[in-house]
């Protein structure tokens, strides 16, 4: 071990080494009690070119068990994230899951805590799938903890996790839209056919919370492109989205019909060419040339029944991606 100063010497000894020590009490031996999180972070960080692998584990182990200071741990978490041992999981699921944790900083325990699940989320490890499962269902848990659960839960793609995602996205007692705005995203992810059903059944109910939040309108919308499955049901609600009164669910709509394999996608794109919104019209023209090519580029320039502005795009197209 290389000792660079005896800040970062004891910061190795006490951690490490298991000595009993608090770390305040480290702190105050090094005579560096004043300095802020982001200084003791930095020396953290500094350790990472001098220490070997295991080394560098035990200490960050060793920190997420005992230091309470939220903007110490946010750090290590962060820094922990590369190296994605066992040993480092099980702290992060400790701190997720409020084991051994106390704080007085509500508000930044919680950024803990959705830091935790995101860090988790990296190790792809489907034996985390209870522990974010547990949180998400909890209507009693911060928003901002089931947001990241539910993130996570698609990220690690399990199927295991479809039907808690499922109930909470049809849940017409779940009080946060966001939420259910993050469980669809999932779904989407997840790619599993059994949400089909569920995800139409709400676009078409055209009540409650779709009403009044048109981007969870937009994640449906998502999600059933992502899923990318030749079916009537859900070519009908993409029709159905090529006419809603927002724009981003129409643009979704035809980002998913070009991403799909229906023989109907390029006429139903073509009819946003005459979208009032300039983005809609914009979107369906780049999705046709994606599907046909050349032609509809022409076809805009040279046909009359185009506006400006659609002529405008489509000769720039033309520039960046036909023109050597």
């Amino acid at each position: 071990m290389i000792i660079i100063d005896k800040y970062k010497f004891l910061l190795y000894v006490n951690f490490v080494e298991k000595n009993a020590l608090d770390f305040s009490v480290i702190l105050e031996n090094c005579g560096v009690e004043k300095e802020t999180p982001q200084v003791v972070i930095k020396n953290i960080t500094e350790l990472e070119q001098e220490l070997d692998e295991q080394s560098l584990i035990s200490l960050y182990e060793y920190i997420l068990s005992t230091v309470k200071n939220a903007d110490i741990l946010s750090g290590v978490i962060r820094l922990s994230d590369s190296h994605r041992d066992k040993l480092i999981l099980s702290k992060l699921l400790d701190i997720m899951l409020l084991k051994n944790v106390d704080s007085d900083d509500a508000d930044s325990l919680i950024n803990v805590r959705s830091l935790c699940a995101k860090a988790i989320a990296n190790y792809k490890d489907t034996s985390t799938v209870g522990a974010f499962l547990y949180c998400l269902n909890n209507k009693e848990e911060n928003y901002k903890i089931r947001l990241a659960c539910a993130d996570a839960l698609g990220r690690i793609g399990d199927r295991y996790a479809v039907e808690s995602l499922i109930d909470v996205v049809k849940d017409e007692e779940e009080k946060s839209v966001y939420v259910k705005e993050s469980a669809t995203f999932a779904l989407g992810l997840l790619g599993d056919a059994s949400a089909i059903d569920p995800l139409i059944s709400i676009m078409e109910a055209k009540q409650g919370l779709l009403g009044k939040f048109s981007f969870l309108k937009e994640r449906i919308v998502e999600a059933l492109g992502k899923l990318n499955i030749n079916n009537k049901k859900v070519l009908k609600v993409l029709k159905n989205a090529l006419m809603d009164s927002s724009s981003m669910v129409r643009i979704n709509a035809i980002e998913a019909l070009m991403n799909s394999e229906y023989e109907e996608a390029p006429e139903l794109i073509r009819s946003a060419l005459k979208d009032e919104d300039e983005e809609v019209r914009k979107n369906a023209l780049i999705a046709l040339y994606n599907l046909i090519g050349r032609d509809i580029l022409d076809e805009v320039i040279s046909l009359p029944g185009y506006d400006k502005f659609l002529k405008s795009e489509a000769a720039a197209l033309i520039e960046e991606y036909e023109d050597e």
